[in-house]
């Protein structure tokens, strides 16, 4: 029902053949059947018997940067190849019905969706790629267990099973994003700011007050737009207080929830989507993709987009409804 259609569309959209993909990932956290998801879609468009498939479970909202960042890495060692993942999330054996409150959340915010995605070293496709990919980081806490069972799937007292969020889950976010983050900011963030930083850091603890803020870094001097995870509205500000964002930046992710729902790791193209049909993504402008998963992990993405984006955004799927949605109306009516 999604992997078919976004996978085809995107064919559509490249002129590319299932036989020219030389690489194919497929990430599903929640359902994964035999034979694999990637089989599956190898089988149904009798793809080449040399492809490289993977199939990516259990790795939550973060799955689909986590996809780029692996098809990077096999791209560094097959030149002049195509490699197309398709993301998504599937419910319905996901779907909690017991009784425990901490449990029934993701029976609120998740909904189903799917994103395809090309990714090609071919030097041709400089002249019709949308962005270009700068950086891309993974980090993890799984070592830690207050982390690891913020977010995890178990069996309630009746024995139900469904995912369960700990009131802690806001805090072990921000942790999390804390250490990609400050990874991230030493690669692409300009030497003052870094500096500043540093500097804000010794004097604290020169001074030895424990509540003395430390500057935190702007990262709007390299970034000019975020996607977020769409992990609630709370995560979501939280996050954007992080990162120093204000209400318009946060927007892509805001209205990704109100619209769509939490679609897991796809979200971030629908976010990236929401920016091009508002006509905000211009030539030279860098975009910064932010997925968060349970284990918990973050992964970052910097993307630079490297042409025009006009025809694209009339198409996408904000096409009918993104001047529907001011930020207003997410307060309102959520």
């Amino acid at each position: 029902m999604v992997l078919f259609p976004v996978f085809e569309d995107l064919l559509s959209k490249t002129k590319l053949s299932p036989s020219e993909i030389d690489i194919l990932i497929v990430n599903c956290s929640g359902f994964c059947p035999s034979p694999s998801l990637s089989s599956i879609v190898v089988n149904k468009y009798c793809m080449r018997e040399d492809i490289k498939s993977f199939t990516i479970s259990g790795m939550g909202c973060s799955a689909s940067a986590l996809a780029v960042h692996m098809a990077q890495n096999i791209l560094k060692t097959h030149k002049n190849s195509n490699a197309v993942i398709l993301s998504t999330e599937i419910l319905s054996n996901g779907w909690y019905a017991g009784k425990e409150r901490r449990m029934m959340v993701l029976n609120c915010l998740f909904r189903m969706g799917a994103a395809a995605i090309l990714i090609t070293n071919k030097t041709e496709a400089k002249k019709i790629a949308k962005y270009k990919l700068l950086y891309s980081l993974r980090t993890q806490m799984s070592f830690d267990d207050k982390g690891y069972y913020s977010a995890i799937r178990e069996e309630d007292s009746d024995g139900v099973t469904g995912v369960t969020l700990r009131r802690d889950l806001l805090q072990i976010a921000r942790e999390t994003l804390k250490s990609n983050i400050s990874i991230l900011g030493s690669k692409i963030l300009p030497f003052s700011e870094i500096a500043h930083y540093i500097f804000s850091l010794i004097a604290k603890n020169i001074a030895q007050k424990s509540n003395e803020p430390v500057y935190i870094p702007n990262f709007k001097t390299v970034i000019q737009h975020f996607c977020l995870p769409t992990s609630g509205k709370a995560v979501i500000r939280e996050i954007g207080k992080g990162l120093r964002l204000e209400e318009r930046e946060m927007e892509p992710a805001l209205m990704t929830l109100h619209r769509f729902g939490n679609q897991s790791s796809s979200s971030l193209w629908y976010e990236l989507g929401f920016l091009e049909a508002r006509g905000s993504v211009k030539n030279g402008d860098k975009i910064l993709q932010l997925g968060m998963g349970s284990g918990p992990k973050c992964n970052t993405l910097v993307w630079e987009c490297i042409r025009p984006i006009i025809e694209e955004a009339q198409k996408g799927v904000w096409a009918d409804s993104v001047h529907k949605h001011p930020i207003a109306s997410f307060d309102q009516n959520l």
